[in-house]
């Protein structure tokens, strides 16, 4: 079985704008029994506008998912730079969608994993990916919006280099507040 892992891996192929592949280990599985979970980063496209806005519905079920036209709008705007993490199997599991706006700044208008994808690194690929896609367009400086409590993703763009500016009152729909974060490029 390890061999078949070896030469697998080695014709794992890298496609579109991927610089490499993300490889996680199953840290659930026996040690005898070790599952490799690859993934890459690709461009997100109005193609993949259903699995994508299905993914969303997954990610975000306390009522802030975006409907399948906003998606529609997100992924077709010129302005967009978006990518997605597939697995080898091609599955999409994770998904960052932004735009720059005329000022040359970039927002990140959402960032999506799949709940059994979570805490592997692919929020931070994604991010990371998006932000080289804002650097080829001029984009100077980055800002998006995240929940007062969601203490995860602030320290994940934290760590990125993003700070607080500004306190957002009733940011969301349901009346919870969200902060304001920017980076510079």
């Amino acid at each position: 079985m390890a061999v078949l892992k070896k030469i697998r891996s080695r014709w794992w192929s890298q496609s579109e704008e991927s610089a490499e592949p993300i490889v996680e280990y199953d840290s659930l599985a026996a040690p005898s029994s070790i599952i490799e979970v690859r993934y890459d980063v690709r461009p997100l496209t109005v193609t993949q506008l259903d699995e994508c806005w299905r993914l969303d519905q997954r990610c975000f079920v306390d009522g802030e998912a975006y409907s399948r036209d906003t998606f529609e709008y997100l992924l077709t705007a010129p302005e967009s730079v978006s990518y997605r993490a597939v697995t080898h199997g091609g599955q999409m599991v994770g998904f960052i969608i932004g735009l720059v706006e005329p000022d040359h700044t970039g927002h990140v208008t959402t960032v999506g994993v799949a709940p059994e994808h979570r805490r592997r690194g692919l929020a931070h690929r994604l991010m990371q990916k998006a932000e080289d896609g804002f650097r080829r367009r001029d984009v100077r400086i980055v800002r998006l919006e995240v929940r007062s409590i969601n203490i995860g993703a602030q320290k994940l763009y934290q760590n990125l280099g993003y700070t607080v500016t500004q306190r957002l009152p009733r940011y969301y729909s349901n009346g919870g507040d969200g902060l304001l974060m920017i980076k510079p490029l």
